[in-house]
């Protein structure tokens, strides 16, 4: 079985069940790959020596081997510290588990810990491959230490497959994948000698909605909507969709390297470097020279529109489709051009839905329709924004719905005339929040329930838009509490969809800022503006673009230049040739 369009990929596997072989085949042929080895070797124990000489002997030559035996924290500065233009892969996490246990470490806060690899491993810019021993399926263990040792490593075991894009159990040296944000993949794997890395054979791919070829800028048709017209795809959970160019991004990112700069480098904006690289698939990505802003307006009634005004909302949406108001000027200066598009009102989520069933196919099938135009006008990158009363609210409302978060935590102080703050409005929106939740506590939590239940019109529609975008292959720009929440849903109907958002800032915003982190998006500026929803992913846009700019058209460095080959003439023939006396 081969597997593709992982960043992350947790490999489990019982004792010789193959796990490690597995794992190695996945990264064979990666340019940089760095194997970090957990196990501690006792000299004492040499039939446990001959199998870590046995591993040893067995990976290419051009592999690094790291060593983080004894302390757990080694591991996370490993992890922590790697660069996107290698891989790592960790094997095995039960010798972390080990050392975390050691006694001479005790006592100490292990939960504490393996957050904070978890932590690590959601951030990790590079390829990351960890192994670890499944426990899950054997008897409880009847000494204190394996109850304690199953337990530590079946949190962790838990959490890491949590964050990360693919996990695969190995069964006597069958991979069963049982989570995957890349395309869905079947193949088989002969088992070899015990101990012997086995070739994986080619995988045969199938995808529900495919991008367009390149140089075709139209996508998958629209789908159904709610007056029920035959179209040809659906937005349905677990639907596959593209995957940005992973090894064109790590080739965009190390190519920096070699670039003729008079400093050390690009700094954060690395990061929007090899992210155009992957979308673009090409290792010198174009700057975005058409970008399209979507700005979304839908108000919400109850209680998470405490302090917001639907009059203003609305007088907000005209302005931008007028070409006025700060959106729509700092569009003009960036080249963008505005799409104003309207989402249908949500009701009192504190009461009941904010939509119905069929208004949720309804906006889901607009936001995807205005994804496929702007594919069809060749958009290189599309900026959502919002403008609607209550859209913080009900953002936050998703976010903790779908995250576990505590409301109070997720939304931030509502702002006031003249600089104030309305400290009641805040409790007002906590309080809604909070018995929705209440409310919904015993149904279910899948993607289309959660828009029905808590996100409105506005939300829906960017969730349409965001997995229209990743079927075009264009990337998306997120500014704000809604964006953030719409990759959240989009996310369980289609992995591959976070992977092509883009978080220029976290605008201070608490609900951006959590969003962020479960998503695994790094913001790479913090400017700080509070301009509205899109205002501030255009005012950084002019940055961006400079840096793909300059890494698009900048040469390579003299060190890095080919030596000219010598020409023919008389010194090519040798010292005799150049004296005719001798």
């Amino acid at each position: 079985m081969s597997v593709g369009g992982w960043q992350s990929i947790l490999v489990l596997g019982g004792i010789r069940s193959g796990k490690s072989d597995y794992a190695e085949s996945l990264v064979t042929g990666d340019p940089v790959v760095r194997y970090v080895a957990t196990g501690a070797a006792d000299p004492a124990d040499a039939e446990w020596l001959a199998r870590i000489e046995k591993h040893r002997a067995r990976r290419p030559a051009d592999w690094q081997t790291d060593e983080v035996t004894g302390d757990p924290g080694r591991l996370i500065e490993t992890i922590s510290s790697a660069r996107a233009d290698e891989t790592l892969l960790v094997d095995d996490l039960g010798g972390w588990v080990a050392a975390l246990l050691d006694p001479a470490r005790q006592p100490a806060d292990d939960r504490a810990t393996i957050a904070e690899l978890t932590a690590a491993v959601r951030s990790c810019p590079a390829r990351l491959v960890l192994v670890s021993p499944e426990v899950g399926l054997a008897l409880v263990p009847s000494t204190p230490v394996g109850r304690a040792f199953a337990d530590a490593l079946g949190l962790t075991n838990q959490l890491l497959a949590e964050v990360s894009d693919t996990v695969v159990l190995v069964v006597a040296g069958q991979p069963v994948q049982l989570k995957s944000t890349g395309p869905a993949a079947t193949a088989t794997v002969t088992s070899g000698d015990p101990g012997e890395p086995t070739e994986p054979t080619e995988p045969k791919q199938t995808a529900t909605v495919t991008g367009p070829e390149p140089g075709e800028p139209t996508g998958p048709e629209p789908p159904a909507a709610a007056n029920g017209s035959n179209t040809a795809a659906q937005i349905t959970a677990g639907m596959t969709l593209p995957m940005p160019a992973e090894r064109t991004r790590t080739a965009g990112v190390a190519r920096l390297g070699r670039l003729d700069l008079p400093g050390a480098g690009f700094g954060a904006l690395e990061n929007v470097i090899g992210f155009a690289a992957g979308t673009q698939d090409e290792a010198s990505p174009r700057p975005w020279d058409q970008v399209q802003v979507v700005l979304i307006h839908g108000d919400h009634d109850g209680g998470v529109a405490a302090g917001d005004s639907p009059q203003d909302s609305a007088r907000r949406a005209d302005q931008a489709g007028a070409g006025d108001g700060a959106l729509a000027r700092l569009a003009a200066t960036a080249g963008a051009v505005v799409d104003v598009v309207a989402a249908p009102g949500a009701a009192p989520i504190e009461h009941r839905p904010a939509l119905t069933a069929a208004e949720v196919d309804s906006a889901l099938a607009t936001g995807w329709e205005v994804a496929q135009r702007a594919g069809r006008a060749g958009v290189a990158a599309i900026v959502i924004a919002a403008c609607g009363a209550g859209a913080a609210g009900a953002a936050a409302a998703v976010v903790a719905a779908t995250t576990g978060a505590e409301p109070a935590a997720l939304l931030g102080r509502v702002p006031a005339a003249g600089g104030k703050v309305d400290d009641a409005a805040w409790m007002s929106r906590c309080a809604a929040v909070r018995d929705a939740l209440h409310r919904t506590r015993r149904g279910t939590h899948g993607a289309r329930e959660v828009l029905a239940e808590y996100a409105g019109g506005d939300i829906a529609v960017a969730t349409g838009v965001l997995l229209g975008a990743t079927a075009n292959r264009i990337p998306v720009l997120l500014d704000g509490p809604v964006g953030v929440a719409a990759a959240l849903v989009s996310r369980d109907l289609a992995g591959q969809a976070r992977h092509w958002c883009l978080l220029p800032d976290h605008g201070r915003q608490p609900t951006v800022r959590h969003a962020a982190d479960v998503l695994g998006l790094t913001p790479l500026l913090d400017l700080r503006l509070d301009l509205g929803e899109g205002a501030t992913a255009l005012a950084a846009l002019p940055l961006l673009r400079s840096a793909l700019t300059l890494a698009d058209t900048l040469g390579e460095h003299p060190t890095f230049a080919e030596p000219e080959p010598a020409g023919p003439g008389p010194a090519a023939a040798g010292p005799a040739a150049a004296d005719p006396v001798r």
